[in-house]
């Protein structure tokens, strides 16, 4: 599960993020409103978590805004403002949980828990084909033809995301925050290397090439494109 707290209070963030971790979840931070904002707008999270009073923007405008542009994401609130108004004001405003401080992250965590199985959409392919390419995600079996490959499980992940998105473009920002989980350097050559790598197990010694650099936009996985 991938969670999104905002939250500018730096040692209740941080205990957020660890604590979200340790129990095994993927946890990004917005300091901000608008900070928050552009990560939910980019993410692909299954809950957030928002503190009501943020810097830049509030947390109930953040909320009004992600429903404003369609984004259905669940919301839990949290907020010092624990009173019977307060809380439906939240509620009204987009979110779909409020939680008053101080609060325990046992419960916390229950509840965002229940947010993330509402937000279970139909379930996701588990092969992936892109001309003759094919991967089975079940199996961690990937081939080209009659050709069995080997790739190395980063490798695989990276192949995963870019077929899940075959035929878009994929950015270098994508890559880093989707198949690495981290916010890396954008200049970094890890995706450099890895991109080099899977070309050389997925196009070398085949006539049609699949997997493209798209210059200054970053990587396209597609069938047809010379």
């Amino acid at each position: 599960m991938r969670i999104l707290i905002i939250e500018d209070d730096r040692e209740s963030a941080d205990y957020l993020v660890k604590a979200f971790r340790e129990v095994g979840y993927v946890a990004d931070l917005a300091s901000d409103g608008e900070e928050g904002l552009s990560l939910a707008d980019s993410g692909d999270y299954d809950v957030l978590v928002v503190d009501r009073m943020l810097p830049k923007r509030d947390g109930l405008s953040l909320i009004g805004s992600l429903r404003d542009k369609g984004n259905r994401t669940p919301v839990l609130i949290l907020s010092a403002l624990g009173q019977v108004d307060d809380r439906i004001k939240g509620l009204r405003a987009g979110g779909d949980d409020y939680l008053p401080k101080p609060y325990s992250f046992a419960e916390l965590l229950a509840r965002v828990e229940v947010l993330s199985r509402r937000n279970v959409g139909p379930a996701e392919e588990t092969t992936y084909r892109v001309g003759d390419l094919e991967l089975d995600r079940l199996s961690h079996r990937v081939a080209r033809g009659k050709d069995e490959l080997t790739l190395q499980p980063r490798e695989f992940r990276l192949l995963e995301y870019l077929m899940k998105h075959a035929g878009q473009v994929v950015t270098r920002t994508m890559l880093l925050e989707n198949v690495w989980d981290y916010h890396f350097d954008p200049q970094t050559n890890v995706i450099d290397v890895h991109i080099s790598r899977l070309r050389s197990k997925i196009d070398k010694g085949f006539e049609r090439p699949l997997l493209h650099t798209i210059r200054g936009a970053g990587y396209m996985i597609r069938d047809g494109i010379r």
